[in-house]
């Protein structure tokens, strides 16, 4: 899958582009419709193309009140490319582009790709002020011989599936609806980084992860399901604040760690970016009386996530097409 930096040169690097053009924080089942009827229709007509951006414009838009991003550009690329996509078009959002007029948007960056045919949500918002629409970009293309899908929300009971919705679910630890959101487990994509190699003495090696500013879900003890390389590793991840060796004091002064042991997994680690899928919540966070203690929990959860891990129906085909 190509990567391109900018719209400018585009053209020349893609073959009738079909193109959907969206943030795509999280990439949740809302999203996967309109990159589904992008799929369906490239494959008898052209590349495959997404047009992202990144930051997220609110960032720009709304400096400081920004909640945290579902995925990094990152872990957005890496499943546009699961997905089957050609290419990605990333866009830095500057100020400058939030200054754009949504006809200047239409005429010199979408038509500049190449693109005749494009796919956007029905809350799809561009230019200046917001003021391009759906409705809008279909006009507008129009004009500048582009074809225009909009593809409808998809609901979840009454309710319209968001990346808000998504975003919440997942930092109040309601991994299992957030999952249903997203058609797939909930997942981080973190590097593992030097820790305090503690996890050595208590009997359970973990490699500690920065997870490049995602949304994760609250403190607690998971089951959960990593890639590493291509190949899939249960394992056992913590989310929290070590009470048993740093006390509650740390809570208030710093972002939870976040901490993995891989069963059987006996390599080095450090550098690797990872992609962890949240497969249960086994327990709460809690301090323990000694390391001993400690231990011996940590061979219990071991257990009970081992037990879940392979009763669990997934594996490196999980749906992504749906």
């Amino acid at each position: 899958m190509k990567v391109l930096y900018g719209y400018k040169g585009a053209s020349k690097e893609l073959r009738a582009p079909v193109m959907a053009i969206g943030v795509f924080d999280g990439v949740h089942k809302g999203h996967k419709k309109v990159l589904e009827g992008l799929l369906d229709d490239a494959d008898k007509n052209g590349d495959k193309v997404v047009m992202t951006f990144d930051p997220h414009p609110r960032t720009v838009l709304c400096p400081g009140k920004t909640a945290p991003r579902i995925m990094s550009l990152e872990h957005r690329l890496s499943i546009f490319e699961k997905m089957g996509m050609d290419a990605v078009i990333v866009l830095h959002f500057t100020e400058a582009m939030a200054e754009m007029t949504a006809e200047d948007f239409v005429k010199n960056v979408i038509r500049g790709t190449g693109a005749k045919k494009v796919y956007v949500g029905g809350n799809f918002y561009f230019g200046k002020g917001r003021k391009g629409d759906p409705y809008e970009l279909i006009r507008m293309g129009e004009k500048y011989g582009i074809h225009v899908k909009k593809i409808s929300p998809v609901t979840s009971g009454k309710k319209t599936v968001s990346s808000t919705w998504l975003r919440q679910l997942i930092s109040s630890g309601k991994i299992t609806t957030a999952g249903k959101l997203l058609e797939r487990p909930v997942s981080v994509l973190g590097t593992v980084v030097k820790g305090d190699q503690r996890g050595r003495t208590l009997g359970a090696p973990t490699a500690n992860i920065d997870p490049h500013q995602e949304v994760i879900p609250p403190p607690g003890v998971y089951a959960v399901m990593v890639d590493v390389g291509g190949t899939l590793r249960k394992g056992v991840l913590n989310v929290g604040f070590k009470p048993t060796f740093y006390g509650s004091h740390l809570k208030k002064r710093e972002e939870p760690h976040i901490e993995v042991n891989l069963m059987g997994y006996k390599g080095d680690l450090y550098g690797t970016v990872l992609e962890i899928f949240f497969i249960k919540r086994l327990r709460s966070e809690k301090r323990f009386g000694s390391p001993q203690a400690l231990s011996a929990q940590i061979q219990r959860d071991t257990t009970k996530a081992e037990r879940i891990l392979c009763g669990t129906n997934f594996s490196k085909g999980f749906p992504w097409r749906g």
